[in-house]
């Protein structure tokens, strides 16, 4: 979270009259009244070791501040917009979340350094924080937030915390009711704690401007365990803190963000890192001493009526050390350190894990790396790399960051540069863990590749963290990139973007490390369990299918087939003869339909085959498939596609929804863009769940409206939650050619 430029030209550590810049400042402590020379040193230090190739590690004794106000808001004499970004890669779709109220793409801005938060009572609700630069030309910032109800597809960003008031270092939480907290960082080095109940749709200051305490580099937690501690907000900051000490702090507040308790200093001030609290109440904090990491422990913060204490002091190796001003980030960080704990309530409950994109000792690169404890803290494992490629000293793995999920399982992702031939364009990378951490996956892309260097806002970094928050079947991600071109500026330009990752997103599920396990069975050939009715459409007729996206009715067609004669095609405009044809009709919309159904007991697999035609792309018109519950909210994404493609078989394992009423549910959405009609269409048939051979049926559960002209209802939107991963045997798809068109209509 640096605010320096960094500058080439020569070096001089004088200006004006402040004296020259003494050789142990950039490893001593510096008090207050030095912070003045330091910051006017420390461009021409990062220049220099910038340009001999070497990393300045992290120096988090030097009170220099990371955050500061130094530019005025820039005046905007208009906005303009473009689409906003989708983008796919693989298994994985990243979606844009700094959008406008018409959910366009915002041309002129910046945004980055972003933290996720999930509602765990609806994981469909989440909201992200980041700092808002509304124009490049000025690096002043402010508390941007945005939020989604359909798990992460679309996104509204309603405006800033507060208007033209510098805020920066956002950090957001949630507690386990959904109620979120939003941490904001002034220009006074102080503070203020911000509460939605809304799921981030709006936001509630707690207190004056400043009267949250804290300071630079600040980060908080909340106690969710069910002990005295409970909702507790424990905080630490970087040693540039509101009350001028000079000093690494923690600070506690037990009424929910209120009121804050007077700082306290922590032993061996370990900094640029996060805390957590474990089952018992105990509160651990995590980052960067003088040079060793450290993790310290409260015990006693958990109750109200005592002053909080620091109990236990535990030095980690993490194999190397944090890195600031280096090439890949120059005004920032290449990253923090994150501590987290495992809840599981399994075998390895209260685990405490630590991990960080550090340097190691030669190197002018970062890798990934990760230590764990499983006795409460009192020893650490030895550092593991996560990064899976050959160590190079060109290649960067920076902003690594991790979350614990609630099984247990842990989810990292980090930028990457191994795919890049300039060593330096980076894309999100993805791994996971089953087994405490001692194993992890084979690490995957999970987006495209992206220059970090392009879209800078007045100043030489895109950030200096990005977040990630688990459950049960894979992780939210919130990161920074520059995939939306900026044709007034010639260049990239920054934005936050949402991704979920999950295990099985390789097409493969990897298995980390070998293990014997016995001979498994042949399983048997399922068979058809009659649950589906009208599978193949044979009726020539919808019901008991039910149409629910009325734009253009979808229809039962005989143009395609995979067997028999009829299929059901959504989308086109089969009304007026066209399908996927270019005839200058098509509508603006979806065309969707569903059945609805009870999973039997035990184990099931819907299977059911699809043929695909686009003229367009995933920005405007898409094809997707999901599993609702009866309500129609989102269970599962089964894809989210806008392609062309020969019949392709799609199986989904229905045994976790088994006893459940769901749907099964296709939709076509196109964006009404005449001339030329570029339509998109999607055949379906084969509908069955599969089931073990000579299991009795299970009586199919019709649905209530079984006709083709029911009154539309709303049509859920596409959330990227694939539980369980489907599994697909697709042939070679096609691309249809680009072509210009004007900003299209708003989206749904």
């Amino acid at each position: 979270m640096s605010c320096f430029n960094v500058s080439t030209a020569s070096p001089s550590c004088s200006h004006g009259a402040v004296p020259p810049c003494e050789a142990g400042t950039h490893h001593g402590r510096l008090d207050t009244a030095r912070r003045l020379q330091q910051l006017i040193c420390l461009a021409s230090v990062v220049a220099l070791a910038t340009a001999s190739g070497q990393a300045p590690t992290w120096n988090p004794h030097s009170n220099r501040p990371l955050e500061k106000y130094d530019n005025p808001p820039a005046y905007i004499y208009r906005l303009e917009s473009s689409p906003r970004k989708i983008s796919p890669y693989g298994a994985f779709i990243s979606y844009q979340v700094n959008v406008d109220a018409n959910g366009n793409n915002i041309v002129g801005d910046a945004a980055n350094e972003c933290t996720i938060s999930v509602d765990p009572t609806n994981i469909s609700k989440m909201a992200i924080g980041w700092r808002q630069f509304n124009s490049v030309t000025s690096n002043f910032r402010q508390g941007g937030y945005g939020y989604t109800t359909d798990g992460g597809v679309h996104w509204t960003f309603p405006g800033v915390l507060e208007n033209n008031v510098f805020r920066s270092d956002p950090v957001t939480n949630s507690d386990e009711t959904g109620t979120f907290f939003y941490l904001s960082l002034l220009q006074t080095f102080c503070e203020n704690m911000y509460r939605s109940t809304n799921g981030g749709q709006s936001w509630t200051e707690l207190q004056a401007d400043g009267l949250a305490g804290g300071g630079d580099k600040e980060w908080f937690t909340i106690d969710k365990t069910n002990g005295p501690g409970h909702g507790f907000q424990y905080q630490s900051s970087d040693g540039v803190d509101c009350d001028n000490s000079g000093v690494v702090e923690f600070q506690r507040s037990t009424d929910g963000g209120v009121t804050w308790q007077a700082p306290i200093a922590i032993p061996n001030q370990p900094t640029v890192g996060t805390l957590d609290v474990d089952t018992n109440g105990n509160l651990f904090i995590g980052g960067e001493g003088f040079s060793p990491f450290y993790c310290v422990r409260s015990s006693n913060a958990q109750f109200g009526n005592q002053t909080p204490t620091f109990d236990q002091v535990t030095q980690v190796n993490m194999g190397g050390e944090l890195v600031f001003g280096g090439a890949i980030n120059p005004g920032g960080l290449a990253g923090q350190a994150f501590l987290a704990i495992d809840r599981s309530g399994g075998s390895t409950n209260n685990n405490i894990y630590m991990l960080a994109s550090v340097e190691p000792s030669g190197r002018s690169t970062t890798d990934v790396m990760f230590a764990r404890s499983t006795d409460g803290g009192l020893t650490f494992s030895a550092p593991l790399k996560i990064n899976d490629d050959p160590v190079n000293p060109s290649k960067w793995h920076w902003f690594g960051t991790f979350s614990v999920a609630p099984n247990g399982r842990l989810d990292a992702v980090w930028y990457d540069t191994r795919n890049a031939t300039n060593n330096t364009d980076s894309q999100l990378f993805y791994s996971f863990s089953t087994d405490a951490g001692a194993t992890w996956s084979p690490n995957v892309a999970v987006s495209q590749p992206f220059n970090p260097f392009e879209g800078y806002p007045n100043q030489n970094k895109i950030g200096d963290y990005i977040t990630i928050v688990s459950d049960a079947t894979g992780g939210n991600v919130a990161y920074a990139a520059t995939f939306n071109f900026n044709p007034n500026r010639g260049q990239h330009e920054e934005d936050v973007y949402y991704v979920r990752v999950f295990p099985g997103g390789q097409k493969a599920t990897p298995t980390p490390t070998p293990t014997p396990t016995a001979t498994p069975t042949p399983s048997p050939t399922p068979c058809d369990s009659g649950v589906i009715v009208n599978e193949g459409f044979e009726t020539g007729s919808f019901p008991p299918w039910v149409i629910d996206g009325h734009t253009n009715d979808p229809v039962v067609a005989t143009n395609f087939s995979h067997t028999g004669t009829f299929s059901a095609f959504a989308g086109g405009n089969p009304q007026q003869n066209t399908y996927c044809e270019e005839n200058n009709n098509e509508p603006l919309g979806d065309s969707s339909f569903y059945q609805q159904f009870t999973v039997p007991a035990g184990t099931s697999t819907l299977s059911f085959w699809h043929k695909d035609c686009t003229n367009d792309s995933i920005s405007f018109d898409w094809q997707d498939a999901y599993i609702t519950d009866s309500n129609g909210n989102i269970l599962q994404t089964i894809f989210h596609l806008c392609d062309t493609a020969d019949w392709t078989n799609q199986t989904v394992d229905m045994s976790p929804y088994a006893g459940q009423t769901v749907r099964i549910k296709f939709l076509v959405h196109q964006d009404g863009f005449n001339p030329p009609g570029d339509t998109t269409g999607m055949w379906v048939d084969d509908v069955q769940l599969l089931g073990p051979c000579g299991t009795p049926s299970p009586t199919p559960t019709a649905t209530a409206t079984p006709t083709a002209t029911a009154t539309a209802t709303a049509t859920p939107t596409a959330t990227a939650t694939p539980t369980p991963t489907p599994t697909s045997t697709p042939t070679p798809r096609s691309q249809p050619t680009p072509r210009g068109r004007p900003t299209p209509p708003p989206r749904p």
